[in-house]
């Protein structure tokens, strides 16, 4: 793959070498290596899907969207070993790519593009917004997020010489700073204040449909949430034209399940191949999420931030 920016080597009087671009602003990368990239990911992504092989795409995936597609290819690799026989090839068109200036690495893009996935009609039209990272000039450009939002739930991005601007994770322009909304999604998700999110199906509405669950008749579910902000995992912010953000940001929870005294919880078949131990009357169960926020400037008294996406899926799972 072609590398985006090339760097420039310059002696020094002392005889050191400076790699030009790591404190400089440059833009991530070109619309043709974007493109590439893209394509590669598409390919990939098709190839592990149709045969149910992890290690098809395990190269150009990482982050939450890398951990949720790798346990689901390893969890169907057991349930359908034969491969997948509803595979129909993902096919990503329209694309946009927002691309900010940044210095040094890592540095990362954003794919905005059409999917076959549903119709072009009506209110059901999505867009997959997919987040690229790339770790230096001798690593491979991977997708580390996923969000699929509808074209009204896509801000304006705010540009600066035709690129995008990044934001800063400990950024004090934002109502909540981009490194800290993990934090405070997991605070409220375990039974805290609100705080600056809006009231949605993200937020009040998956805290009560967990509240609604976590006491059946013979089955407690307990629940851990966990905020995964480091490495690839980290938060990805881009500023709009309203002086706020599009955010990327993850977070994992455990999902605890116990069952009364004979009994067992059920387990389903895509969880067991990812299962360690024996259910006796415990499944736990490990999720890896990512969310995809709009935040208002600091200074909004109320919902600074709107949860308008969130991808899950379960990456492990142990029974006791």
């Amino acid at each position: 793959m072609s590398t985006a920016v090339a760097s420039v080597l310059a002696l020094t009087a002392s005889g050191c070498v400076t790699v030009h671009g790591e404190r400089e602003l440059v833009p991530a990368t070109t619309k043709s290596e974007a493109e590439q990239v893209l394509e590669e990911f598409t390919s990939a992504y098709n190839k592990a899907d149709k045969e149910h092989d992890p290690a098809l795409d395990a190269e150009q995936v990482t982050g939450p969207l890398g951990a949720i597609n790798q346990a689901g290819l390893k969890s169907r690799s057991v349930t359908q070993p034969d491969g997948n026989p509803n595979h129909r090839p993902l096919e990503l068109t329209d694309a946009k790519f927002v691309v900010p200036k940044k210095a040094g690495w890592p540095r990362w893009f954003v794919a905005d593009t059409d999917s076959n996935r549903d119709t072009d009609e009506g209110p059901g039209d999505n867009r997959w917004l997919l987040a690229f990272l790339r770790n230096g000039s001798d690593q491979p450009w991977e997708a580390a997020y996923l969000a699929i939002l509808t074209s009204d739930e896509i801000p304006a991005f705010r540009t600066e010489g035709g690129y995008a601007v990044p934001v800063a994770a400990d950024s004090n322009g934002l109502a909540v700073a981009p490194k800290d909304l993990g934090r405070t999604y997991v605070s409220f998700l375990g039974g805290g204040e609100l705080g600056p999110f809006a009231a949605g199906p993200h937020t009040t509405g998956w805290r009560e449909e967990r509240q609604k669950g976590a006491k059946r008749v013979g089955l407690a579910t307990q629940y851990i949430d966990q905020p995964t902000d480091t490495g690839d995992f980290a938060p990805l912010a881009l500023a709009t034209e309203d002086g706020g953000a599009m955010v990327f940001f993850a977070t994992r929870y455990f999902e605890r399940q116990t069952a009364a005294k004979g009994y067992r919880p059920k387990v389903g078949e895509d969880v067991k191949a990812l299962m360690t131990g024996e259910v006796k009357n415990t499944v736990t169960k490990e999720w890896m999420t990512s969310q995809s926020v709009l935040v208002k400037p600091a200074g909004t008294a109320r919902d600074g931030v709107t949860v308008t996406g969130r991808l899950q899926g379960v990456t492990g799972a142990k029974g006791s």
